[in-house]
């Protein structure tokens, strides 16, 4: 049986990169735990996957096709799932460019701008879109996924490291900016995680586990399962006194 203290029944949230992956894990886990859940995402067929796998265990969703780099397009979706679920408690923000290896000598001027416009200025659309509707509830929980690597550095990863400590530095003046409307702001910040992205670096995942696991305290990668049930923990009353704090869940990535 659920703790109540981590039971979202009632709530409804939006769920952005619920295609696949963390986001997918992450829908998921908050329709398990009793929430309406919108899965956004720019890859539509995912998200009608996620949202049809949500309906069939018997939980409330609706698929929403997502340009985080179009204000339009985040109003859209945030007014979407307000007319289809009555209101918005939660937001997750988990949109990340696949970024290609490149020293800042190397690096496109156009992709680091598009590494940008998805990582950060996508969470800041969607943030802006989404907290009226999360005030005129009374309050509620932004999530933004940020990384491990918003508190280290990684060879060749200038934008990425760049975007996601930001997103580390947003979720405080978020936190800050909008206490007093009920608005609790917090970022999660995972290690390496089998998901597809790991494949953009790796031939296999047999291969990532090789490489990347080791340098993790544990020893392997993190599940998208394993990052779900800390969105679950933030978007719930279970974390009711957090906000503008970043979760560590890198198996121990940082630690040495």
């Amino acid at each position: 049986m659920m703790d109540p203290g981590f039971a979202l029944d009632k709530r409804v949230a939006i769920v952005v990169g619920a295609a696949n992956g963390i986001g997918r894990a992450t829908a998921l886990a908050f329709a398990a735990a009793g929430a309406a859940v919108a899965c956004a995402d720019v890859e539509e067929p995912g998200a009608k996957t996620t949202a049809a796998d949500i309906e069939k265990s018997g939980g409330r969703a609706l698929p929403v096709r997502l340009d985080v780099t179009d204000a339009a397009s985040c109003r859209a979706a945030v007014a979407s799932t307000v007319a289809q679920f009555g209101g918005l408690d939660t937001l997750l923000y988990g949109a990340a460019d696949s970024d290609a290896a490149a020293t800042v000598l190397e690096m496109d001027e156009a992709a680091w701008e598009r590494t940008l416009r998805i990582n950060l200025s996508g969470a800041f659309l969607m943030v802006k879109a989404a907290l009226p509707a999360m005030i005129a509830r009374g309050g509620g929980s932004v999530i933004l996924i940020a990384s491990q690597l918003g508190r280290v550095g990684s060879a060749g990863r200038p934008a990425y490291c760049a975007t996601k400590g930001a997103l580390i530095q947003l979720a405080k003046v978020l936190a800050i900016d909008h206490a007093a409307q009920g608005i609790r702001a917090n970022t999660i910040s995972p290690g390496a995680i089998e998901t597809r992205r790991m494949l953009r670096r790796h031939k296999d995942m047999d291969e990532a586990r090789r490489m990347m696991g080791p340098k993790h305290l544990l020893n392997r990668l993190g599940r998208p399962d394993e990052i779900a049930r800390a969105a679950v923990f933030l978007a719930s009353d279970a974390s009711s006194f957090m906000t503008g704090s970043d979760l560590l869940v890198d198996g121990g990535y940082t630690a040495v």
